[in-house]
């Protein structure tokens, strides 16, 4: 359900931005295109550190799989620190979601991306909690699984919305 909503939103950019072209072009100049590089190779080492974790808990090492989790944990949060700064910057110059329609979808596919990050980074937390209590084991780690795939799906969403936004012309 989350990818469809993303891939309705990501429908509705590419059609609005095919009527208003200069205008998103002029105004997608404006984002921090190094930010939101850095962010694509912070998520992409989240997805790498989950998928470390997902490795670790099938070899039943329960120590590396955490270590793991608080690895990705740390990239995502680097992830929020970036985007607050964009944002800082970008509320700052006074834009917001009406200043104009280029605006109105970055921010508003930003946002609801950061909230499924925030989601994504609770999710991990909880496993966290659950791999320190010993819910987890080489027999038993669906729930690692599930909360992987949760985390490749916001991770995914970025890949498409980072040169959907910032960089394709």
């Amino acid at each position: 359900m989350e990818l469809l909503v993303f891939a309705l939103f990501f429908m509705a950019y590419a059609v609005t931005k095919m009527q208003y072209s200069e205008l998103f072009n002029y105004y997608q100049l404006t984002l921090n295109r190094e930010l939101g590089m850095l962010n694509t190779v912070l998520l992409i080492s989240a997805s790498y550190f989950v998928v470390r974790a997902v490795y670790a808990i099938k070899e039943n090492k329960l120590k590396s799989c955490i270590n793991w989790l608080y690895a990705a944990l740390a990239a995502g949060f680097a992830f929020l620190i970036l985007k607050t700064i964009e944002y800082y910057d970008k509320f700052s110059a006074g834009i917001s979601l009406t200043t104009n329609t280029f605006y109105m979808f970055y921010l508003s596919l930003t946002l609801f991306h950061v909230l499924h990050v925030i989601l994504g980074m609770i999710i991990l937390f909880a496993i966290v909690i659950k791999a320190k209590r010993g819910a987890y084991s080489s027999a038993n780690y669906i729930g690692i699984e599930t909360g992987a795939s949760y985390w490749h799906m916001v991770d995914l969403v970025w890949i498409i919305l980072f040169p959907l936004v910032y960089i394709i012309r």
